[in-house]
C-alpha cells in the first residue's frame, strides 16, 4: 500500500471524465482511493512493482502532465523523474518563479524545443520539474534543465542537446567511439 498527496486541482484530472482516468490505471491490477477534498491518494495492489508504477503515474500527473503521458509509465522503458527548483533557487518564490520561467521560455519555446530535441516529456508545475522519458532521452532533458537552472544561456542549452543528439546516433549506427 502507498501514499501519495497531489494538489487538489489535480484531483479531477487524476479521476477524469465519467473516472474513466481512474478505470484506466486501475486496469493495470492497482486500487485507487482518491480523497478529492485533501488530494490524498491511496494505491493498493497485490503486487509492489504494480503499485510503484501506478504511484508514478498518479505523481505525474499530480505534477501536472495529462493522464495519456502519465500512462507511459507503465510501460518498461519509460522512466519519471521529479527535480525541486528549489535546490537552485532557494525558499525565495521570485527565484523560482523566475527559474521556472527560464525552462518554459517565451511562450512556451525552451520547454518544447528541449522536448522535441530529446524526445523527453517536460511538464513544469509550481517548484518542480517533471520528466517522462526513456532513459537516453530523460538524462538529456535533465542536463539541459539543470543547465538552464545554473544560468547557461538558452543557446548554450541548445546546442548542447543538438550536439548530444548526434553524438548518440553516431553512437547508435557503430560510427561515434569516445
Amino acid at each position: 500500500m502507498r501514499y501519495i498527496k497531489i494538489p487538489r486541482d489535480r484531483v479531477a484530472v487524476l479521476i477524469g471524465k465519467n473516472g474513466e482516468v481512474r478505470k484506466k490505471i486501475e486496469e493495470q491490477g492497482v486500487k485507487l482511493e482518491i480523497d478529492s477534498s485533501t488530494g490524498d491518494v491511496k494505491i493498493m495492489a497485490d503486487d509492489g512493482l504494480k503499485e510503484m508504477l501506478a504511484e508514478n503515474v498518479v505523481r505525474a500527473i499530480g505534477r501536472g502532465f495529462s493522464p495519456e503521458k502519465a500512462m507511459l509509465l507503465f510501460r518498461d522503458d519509460y522512466y519519471f523523474e521529479l527535480m525541486d527548483i528549489r535546490d537552485w533557487a532557494g525558499k525565495r518564490i521570485n527565484h523560482v518563479k523566475r527559474l521556472a520561467g527560464r525552462i518554459i521560455g517565451k511562450e512556451g519555446k525552451a520547454r518544447r524545443y528541449i522536448e522535441e530535441i530529446t524526445g523527453a516529456h517536460i511538464s513544469v508545475y509550481g517548484h518542480t520539474v517533471a520528466i517522462i522519458g526513456r532513459i537516453g532521452e530523460m538524462e538529456m532533458a535533465k542536463r539541459a534543465i539543470e543547465m538552464l537552472l545554473e544560468g547557461a544561456s538558452h543557446q548554450t542549452v541548445y546546442r548542447f542537446i543538438e550536439k548530444e543528439k548526434r553524438r548518440r546516433k553516431l553512437e547508435e549506427f557503430g560510427i561515434y567511439r569516445r
